[in-house]
């Protein structure tokens, strides 16, 4: 029913910048709380970033606080990661999600986005 679709996503030095953005279908966007997800080859899909429904409140994974910010634009159904001062430890493969609940849980979760990777090359 929500389609959600990501860009942005790529391959950057360490210390670099990138700024994913999801884009939503549907005319519901605002209806929900949002997140950033992120799953590194072997290792479990891990919470990234979580942004409410109006955007006034933000919730951050400790090894992301201060570097990475979500942010929305309800009007343009648009759901955005600036990702600064990359790391290594930060390469992924990154998802975008649609939350029943402002959490961090993936079991939350009732639509994710296809996926897009970023890699931070040392």
């Amino acid at each position: 029913q929500v389609q959600l679709v990501e860009s942005g996503g790529g391959l950057v030095q360490a210390g670099g910048s990138l700024r994913l953005s999801c884009a939503a279908s549907g005319r519901t966007f605002s209806l929900y709380n949002m997140g950033w997800f992120r799953q590194a080859p072997g290792k479990e899909r891990e919470f990234v970033a979580v942004i409410n429904r109006n955007g006034g409140n933000t919730h951050y994974a400790d090894s992301v606080k201060g570097r990475l910010t979500i942010s929305r634009d309800n009007a343009k159904n648009t759901l955005y990661l600036q990702m600064n001062s990359l790391k290594p430890e930060d390469t992924a493969v990154y998802y975008c999600a649609a939350l029943n609940s402002y959490s961090t849980y993936t079991a939350s979760v009732l639509y994710w986005g296809q996926g897009t990777q970023v890699t931070v090359s040392s």
